[in-house]
C-alpha cells in the first residue's frame, strides 16, 4: 500500500465542479492499493500516516504528529501510486490492486480512521477529480507498508 503524503493548510477534491472533500490544516493522504495489499496493511498506513511527526513544534522541529495537532485528514485514492516506472516511457499498472479490491480497502481505511477518532474528508472513488491544496512546507513523504 502506497500512501503520499502532504502537509497541508488546507486541500479540497472536487467532482464535476462540485466540492466532495475539504480539510484545514492536516494531511492530504494520496492513496495506492497495490495486489498483495490487505486490511492489515491499511491499519499499518493508518499507523503511520496519523503518527508520522511531519508538523513543527515551538522550536521549528518535525516533531508533532497528525494526532499531536488534532489536524484534519482528506483521503483520495489514486492508483498510479501503484504504478511500475522502471521501464519504457509509459507506466505499468501490473502491480496494482483491482478495483474492487482497491475500493474495498480504501472504504476500509477511511473506516478506521474515522474509528480511531480523526476528522476525516474523502474524494469519490474511481471518479475523475481535481484535487487543489496549499502545501505546507513545502512537505511532501511517500510511505509504503
Amino acid at each position: 500500500m502506497q500512501g503520499l503524503i502532504q502537509r497541508v493548510k488546507q486541500a479540497k477534491v472536487e467532482v464535476a465542479g462540485e466540492v466532495v472533500g475539504e480539510i484545514s490544516q492536516g494531511i492530504l493522504l494520496l492513496l495506492g492499493v497495490e495486489k498483495q495489499d490487505t486490511e492489515q496493511s491499511a491499519q499499518k498506513l493508518l499507523h503511520k500516516v496519523s503518527n508520522y511527526r511531519i508538523f513543527t513544534d515551538e522550536q521549528g522541529k518535525m516533531n508533532l504528529s497528525l494526532n499531536d495537532i488534532k489536524g484534519e485528514l482528506l483521503v483520495v485514492s489514486q492508483f498510479t501510486l501503484a504504478a511500475d516506472t522502471k521501464k519504457g516511457m509509459r507506466p505499468s499498472f501490473s502491480s496494482a490492486g483491482t478495483p474492487e479490491q482497491a475500493n474495498t480497502l480504501y472504504e476500509y481505511f477511511i473506516a478506521e480512521a474515522k474509528k480511531a477518532g480523526l476528522t476525516v474528508a474523502t474524494g469519490q472513488f474511481g471518479a475523475d477529480m481535481q484535487v487543489s491544496l496549499c502545501n505546507d512546507g513545502p512537505v511532501t513523504f511517500n510511505l509504503s507498508v
